[in-house]
């Protein structure tokens, strides 16, 4: 397939090329090209000066394990009959035929994260999956993380139930004791593999195996933290047991946002076109990206799908920029910025050859961020799944 005539945002180093072409093949970016193209077969189309990039990707959603229009019959989401569950995995609760999958892809969101709900300490494994699909073993991307929560979910949940944990020194607690287990596990095995003759391997550990690869550093820790003090309290249990943390939501993080540029921890930030329908989110202010990026902290923009629907994260990239972000990075934070943060970077979020050929199309003069902007054309891994062109 070949579109031509295209105004071309690349997301990478390459930047932007003003009237450009770019060819797929077997559902990959085959090459890219300034000016007009040597060749154009019967089937390529035209972009007519339109606007060509990625396709949109949303770094932090519960799509398809809370379903559409259902209540515990379809929430799947969170296993809050144990507070420290990094064994349960979002790959085992999706169900891709929920129609929300198919309202992401008519507005250009080609890939999302989805996880585990942030009602435990530790709820479970993040999987980046592809939009369109049947089967989500398919869809998978990659599993990239496993979902912490600190403050306020936890609390209010096990606070119900009379057990722990009902404070957040109680949440650090229980995360830290999951966290020791798993290393010293990690030790045993070593030790194990090392000299099998003098050590036996540990007794199976359900939990510890599902959090080897994330002190393995082969995953992130990804924090559901919205006031300052829950985000230092993640960074510092991070610190301590020197994994790679990921901040969800970061709803204050403009307080401290010098100190996470300086420690290197990116944010997922949002929902931002909501209500403080909590205590911890006293907080929210639209100016929040902003501050995190001119204080250079890596930022992505998200939902939080279904607390804001699927097919606002556009708009939800919109709000950041009437609160303060340039535009150009608002894009970033729909594609590189998600792609860098959950570790798909090689799969897409950029237009270059090689990678997956997740792109979408706007008519010309089109801001695809705006509320009424649709795309004209939606490929999911070479797939034309919209096309109005």
């Amino acid at each position: 397939m070949l579109i031509y005539n295209a105004e071309i945002y690349t997301m990478d180093s390459a930047g932007i090329i003003p009237n450009g072409w770019l060819r797929t093949e077997d559902g990959k970016i085959k090459e890219i090209g300034d000016g007009t193209p040597e060749s154009i077969p019967d089937d390529s189309i035209d972009a007519q000066g339109g606007m060509l990039l990625p396709g949109f990707i949303d770094a932090h959603t519960h799509l398809g394990i809370i379903e559409d229009g259902l209540d515990f019959e379809g929430d799947d989401c969170n296993e809050s009959t144990d507070p420290f569950s990094p064994q349960m995995r979002a790959i085992d609760g999706i169900n891709p035929f929920d129609r929300c999958f198919t309202e992401a892809v008519m507005r250009g969101i080609t890939a999302v994260a989805s996880s585990p709900g942030s009602a435990n300490p530790c709820g479970g494994e993040i999987c980046a999956i592809k939009t369109n699909g049947r089967r989500i073993d398919d869809m998978l991307i990659k599993q990239c993380g496993i979902k912490f929560a600190m403050g306020e979910n936890p609390k209010n949940v096990y606070n119900g139930k009379d057990e722990a944990p009902v404070t957040r020194m109680a949440v650090a607690a229980i995360i830290r004791e999951g966290l020791y287990k798993a290393r010293r596990y990690v030790h045993d095995m070593d030790s194990y593999y090392s000299d099998g003759e003098n050590y036996d391997p540990p007794e199976y550990d359900i939990k510890c195996e599902a959090l080897m690869p994330l002190l393995e550093r082969k995953m992130k820790a990804f924090f559901h933290c919205h006031r300052a003090d829950d985000i230092c309290t993640a960074m510092r249990i991070a610190s301590e047991f020197s994994i790679d943390p990921v901040i969800i939501h970061g709803t204050e993080g403009y307080k401290i946002a010098d100190i996470l540029a300086e420690e290197e921890v990116p944010v997922i930030c949002g929902p931002l076109i909501c209500d403080r329908c909590k205590p911890e989110m006293k907080g929210l202010e639209l100016k929040n990206a902003a501050v995190l990026n001119d204080n250079g902290v890596k930022m992505a923009v998200c939902t939080d799908h279904t607390v804001i629907p699927i097919q606002y994260l556009p708009l939800s990239a919109q709000a950041a920029v009437k609160g303060g972000l340039d535009f150009s990075e608002a894009l970033r934070t729909l594609t590189i910025n998600p792609a860098e943060i959950l570790g798909i970077d090689d799969i897409t979020g950029t237009l270059a050859a090689g990678k997956d050929a997740d792109l979408q199309l706007y008519a010309k003069g089109q801001n695809p961020l705006d509320l009424m902007s649709e795309p004209l054309l939606v490929m999911v891994s070479g797939e034309i799944c919209r096309k109005d062109i």
